[in-house]
């Protein structure tokens, strides 16, 4: 109980990650191009995974599932085995996508370790995600993985009991406000975000935060000065 904890969100806050689904949705709207606009087949795929959430989850296999769910839609129910293998082909394809850490990660955690428990507190498929930090290199830094279901404010708290940890001695460390910083705000824990250039639109908000225990960074190497 003595000792903080730092936990860091992973994709697009310790590796690339959004910049693949856009890549990935680029493919869909270019499979769809003769149904409806971009603009119109981006909307529908976010609109099925909102809706989808609660029974999938979060993750590359839900994102996969929801663009099938919206060919069907856009098809009228009549696309072809073909059609459906090429949107499994755009889901396999993500699941293999290599792992590039964000400039100076590793060099963060270096300096931290040692003097703060290090944890990875993440949303997504639990075997993908072990999969990217194995991948990584960079999970002997790590205490203790989280993958989550979501990241709400019961979220944290089960975390938080199980590492035997109060709130105040909580730090989340991630690119969505949402997701990573709000939701310890609300249970007392303190919340530092760092922008990516690219943000989910599910993962945006349309106010700002001020908050005593809420520090907005412009990259992760302000994180030693701050601790």
């Amino acid at each position: 109980m003595t000792k903080k904890i730092i936990a860091f969100d992973a994709d697009d806050t310790l590796w690339h990650n959004e910049p693949y689904f856009d890549e990935a949705q680029e493919r869909f709207c270019e499979l769809f191009q003769n149904y409806a606009s971009k603009q119109e087949i981006l909307q529908l795929i976010l609109t099925h995974q909102v809706k989808n959430l609660p029974l999938y989850g979060f993750g590359i296999k839900a994102f996969t599932l929801s663009m099938i769910d919206s060919a069907l839609e856009l098809t009228n129910e009549k696309i072809s085995g073909d059609g459906i293998q090429k949107i499994i082909d755009i889901g396999r394809d993500l699941l293999q996508k290599p792992v590039e850490l964000l400039p100076n990660v590793e060099e963060v955690l270096e300096k931290l370790k040692g003097k703060y428990k290090l944890v990875v507190a993440t949303k997504g498929d639990l075997k993908d995600q072990h999969r990217k930090l194995h991948d990584s290199g960079i999970g002997p830094y790590f205490h203790h993985i989280e993958v989550m279901s979501d990241k709400k404010d019961i979220d944290y708290q089960k975390m938080l009991q199980r590492l035997e940890i109060n709130p105040a001695d909580f730090t989340m460390i991630g690119n969505s406000l949402k997701s990573d910083v709000l939701p310890v705000l609300n249970i007392g824990g303190h919340g530092i975000h760092i922008p990516y250039h690219t943000t989910w639109e599910y993962e945006k908000i349309d106010f700002e935060i001020t908050h005593e225990n809420f520090k907005a960074l412009e990259n992760i190497n302000q994180v030693v000065d701050l601790f």
